[in-house]
């Protein structure tokens, strides 16, 4: 189901009523005097962001601000440990004074932008390595190291953020699932909110990524979720009759689409896997709320995304 945001004013009726003046601050030693100020039981929410914020980042701060947090931080970090040697890290959309004007309008309280060398200082050598989920996923065969980046920099920001909540878009599922686990492994505070994938009119994941696409790739890049849709259908159809369905028989509908479109240039994979661990199945039982990923490139452009079969 697409979902689209209200606009300027339904943001506007979510701003912070907070008595927190709205801050920005590079300082990690500033953020954490501010934290420390506040009153024991205010509680703050937590949206970790890289930038080149659209309205799926934004759709958090809402949901945030709907779950009744006193607080809300948004954080802006590119994070180096997640990007592989070859990937787009000095390229990626960088665009800071755009990304508080949204983040302040859509009710953030505090944007906290922490330089490079505040983070990973010159000597650091400590890293959250989720091995065990890691090895039985489709993504982390992609991107060797990723999730140990991610895993890294979410240990740091709530250690360095002390929220209660914390707000994550299942746009990107399998890191939703990895960071459930490891707040769950390491007996974590934090209560993680998976928040619906903001589309495009064409059901096109958002994505700061998104940006890298010619405009004849951006036509096509719809196909990425009409053929989602054709694995979830043959899910749902099967699951109404109440029989399990092949989790074979879900990847080549994906593929069939993908086949029929010539701007997809490369499919590196389709998963069928459990919504928890993110293990391959080989049936998906009705009701078993498993997951379909999948990331192709379009054109020169990456894209990945995922549907709950549900």
């Amino acid at each position: 189901m697409l979902r689209r945001l209200g606009g300027v004013a339904a943001r506007r009726r979510c701003l912070s009523t907070a008595a927190v003046p709205f801050t920005v601050t590079h300082s990690l030693e500033e953020y954490q005097a501010l934290r420390h100020g506040l009153p024991g039981n205010t509680v703050v929410g937590l949206v970790p962001t890289m930038g080149a914020l659209h309205a799926g980042h934004l759709s958090l701060v809402l949901a945030a601000r709907a779950d009744g947090c006193d607080v809300v931080v948004g954080t802006v970090f590119v994070n180096p440990a997640q990007f592989g040697p070859n990937e787009d890290f000095d390229r990626y959309p960088r665009s800071l004074d755009s990304d508080v004007a949204g983040l302040k309008e859509a009710g953030v309280d505090i944007v906290l932008a922490p330089p490079r060398e505040a983070m990973y200082r010159a000597s650091h050598r400590t890293y959250v390595d989720p091995v065990g989920i890691v090895e039985s996923t489709a993504e982390a065969g992609k991107r060797p190291g990723f999730f140990r980046g991610v895993c890294t920099v979410v240990t740091k920001l709530f250690n360095i953020t002390q929220p209660h909540r914390a707000y994550f878009g299942q746009k990107d599922g399998m890191q939703c699932a990895i960071v459930r686990n490891m707040v769950a492994d390491l007996n974590m505070p934090v209560d993680i909110k998976i928040c619906p994938t903001v589309r495009e009119e064409d059901g096109l994941a958002m994505s700061s990524r998104n940006a890298y696409l010619e405009p004849e790739e951006r036509a096509r890049a719809g196909v990425v979720y009409r053929a989602l849709q054709e694995g979830l259908q043959l899910y749902q159809r099967n699951a109404a009759a109440g029989t399990a369905t092949p989790a074979e028989a879900i990847r080549a509908a994906v593929r069939d689409v993908y086949d029929a479109e010539p701007m997809v240039s490369d499919v590196e994979y389709i998963s069928v896997a459990d919504g928890d661990t993110f293990a391959e199945l080989d049936m998906v039982e009705p009701g078993a709320a498993g997951n379909l990923s999948t990331a192709v490139k379009v054109g020169k452009v990456r894209l990945i995304d995922n549907l709950i079969l549900e």
